[in-house]
């Protein structure tokens, strides 16, 4: 009972400190979360077109290169789970892939040392764009509607304008000293170097023409001729590696989603070069002979649990991870019930773990501002995607005349094994930089399907907290059997192995749990000033579609 009125008491807290969670939203032909008003509203407006989930993700995906400059691109990449009314489930693999020059020593100085911001703040960080390829792709496989169609939302938007919300005003004054440096990001952000106002129309003609290229030419209109000329020219003035052939040589990868069960229900999550359904999988395999529900919601018992499961699959990554085109993941292995058993056979219920003292398990023979949406249709389709720059705004250079920024994901590539990265992960030799090679990502795109058909479908932003993000969205709707609005709207915490450190949000535990918690030997326990994820989530539930976005950031669900 005392359990149940602390978890209450917090729920209370919580609700003041995120503004108040809001209830979802509700229809029963298709729903769409996304971290942008106007880019859900894209997504409804091409299902009442006749379009399907697949349709609207497109035309989200390039809506958000629009309204949600931070994350939402041209000039980045990312992934997608598509899960079909027939039940089909396929994983599309749009990351961004190294240059052809790339080298795995590209980022050292002539004494073998890490060059500060070489990876994340120039040229140099940049790696070939696979979101208009990825997107595309998508639509010819999947989608109902012609790519015109489709793509006529985001040129309205580029070329017409629309009102600046707070946030993206205050976020252009904040950018722009880091942009100055390069004209064509002034240019793009600001008002001839002047702030823009909150309210004021805001207006991408070099955008607007770049996605008019690509609705008439399809991916030649990006990857060749204009656009693909206006990047390399944007390569030489600041010394980059991208070529025209780096760009007309892009593929996506159709990949087999990484499967598994938690508690009668199937999930399907990214494979490699991502690591986050790998690890979600993992760590689900370790809690599976646990019972959370009966632990209690953020109770020492089960922050203790998880925090164990998510050491041990952490450490997994950096060793285990990488493309697998290059190196060969053994994620069967990782995501078996057997491994599982053996990582987690050390578990001590009453002691944490010191870090320094775990490795990798033996196998038997990636920026905070990422963004994620949701989608699912009345048919029974359902589509997850997360896409990225790396950083906000990505290294902060829009290709001057093409209007979008590029990425800087190169830096989530092992620049030097054992040398942690911009998010404190580290790597090894299986995310060594190689020319072609797609980088480790966190990126956690997840569909959870019961009986069958989607159930679930959720995600986020946030660097190396994506995957403790998406796991406990997934723990809330399965152990907790919360409302969607609570599942994504209460606190949250983050442990990735190393640094040692249990990160969590207000409130996420009481002062009872965390004096628990330090009893058991967790070092480190750090308040996180910034929130933990965006995992702008929607769910079925019986007849009705329900969305909601995460209190966290600005966004919107639209709904019919």
């Amino acid at each position: 009972m005392r359990r149940l009125s602390l978890m209450l008491s917090l729920a209370l807290l919580t609700r003041v400190v995120f503004a108040a969670t809001p209830a979802a939203v509700e229809g029963n032909r298709g729903v769409v979360a996304s971290a942008s008003a106007l880019a859900s509203q894209v997504g409804i407006e091409m299902m009442q077109k006749g379009g399907n989930a697949i349709d609207a993700a497109v035309a989200v995906g390039f809506a958000l290169a629009v309204t949600y400059p931070s994350a939402g691109n041209l000039g980045g990449g990312g992934f997608m789970i598509i899960h079909t009314k027939e039940g089909a489930v396929e994983a599309l693999d749009f990351r961004e892939v190294a240059p052809a020059t790339a080298h795995r020593d590209m980022y050292l100085d002539s004494k073998g040392n890490v060059v500060p911001g070489l990876s994340v703040k120039s040229h140099k960080s940049s790696g070939v764009p696979g979101s208009v390829a990825g997107l595309l792709a998508a639509l010819e496989k999947y989608g109902k509607l012609d790519r015109k169609t489709v793509l006529a939302p985001a040129i309205r938007l580029a070329k017409v304008g629309f009102a600046l919300p707070p946030q993206l005003a205050r976020e252009f004054k904040k950018k722009l000293k880091s942009m100055a440096d390069y004209p064509a990001s002034i240019k793009q952000f600001s008002k001839a170097g002047e702030f823009y106002l909150a309210g004021e129309n805001w207006q991408q003609a070099d955008l607007a023409e770049t996605l008019s290229l690509i609705s008439e030419q399809g991916r030649d209109g990006f990857y060749k001729g204009k656009t693909a000329d206006l990047i390399v020219a944007e390569m030489a003035r600041g010394n980059g590696e991208i070529s025209l052939t780096d760009l007309a040589a892009y593929q996506v990868k159709w990949r087999q989603a990484v499967t598994g069960e938690y508690r009668g229900h199937q999930i399907f999550s990214m494979p490699a070069p991502s690591s986050g359904g790998t690890l979600i999988l993992e760590i689900l395999n370790m809690l599976a002979p646990y019972s959370p529900a009966e632990m209690g919601w953020n109770s020492a018992e089960l922050v203790h649990l998880m925090v164990e499961a998510e050491r041990r699959a952490y450490a997994d990554r950096a060793v285990y991870l990488g493309d697998p085109d290059f190196y060969k993941v053994p994620t069967k292995q990782l995501i078996s019930t057997e491994y599982a058993k053996q990582r987690f056979s050390d578990f001590d219920p009453n002691k944490a773990t010191d870090s320094n003292k775990i490795g990798a398990g033996k196998i038997p023979k990636e920026s905070l501002e990422t963004t994620h949406y949701s989608i699912m249709d009345g048919d029974g389709n359902a589509v997850a995607v997360t896409t990225t720059l790396n950083w906000g705004y990505g290294n902060k250079i829009v290709v001057t005349g093409a209007g979008f920024l590029l990425n800087n994901e190169m830096d989530d590539f092992s620049g030097k094994p054992g040398v942690p990265n911009s998010y404190g992960l580290l790597g090894s030799e299986a995310n060594a930089i190689a020319p072609k090679k797609r980088m480790l990502s966190s990126m956690s795109p997840t569909i959870v399907s019961r009986d069958g058909k989607p159930f679930l479908v959720t995600g986020s932003p946030g660097g190396s907290t994506i995957i403790t993000t998406t796991l406990q969205v997934i723990m809330n709707v399965i152990d907790h059997k919360m409302s969607l609005n609570d599942a994504v709207g209460l606190p949250r915490f983050h442990h990735q192995w190393k640094p040692d450190k249990v990160f969590f949000e207000p409130y996420a535990f009481s002062p009872d749990t965390i004096k628990l918690l330090e009893n058991k030997q967790h070092k480190g326990l750090t308040l996180k000033k910034r929130l933990i994820g965006d995992a702008n989530s929607v769910m079925r539930k019986g007849d009705k579609l329900l969305g909601v976005n995460d209190p966290r950031n600005q966004g919107g669900v639209a709904a019919f």
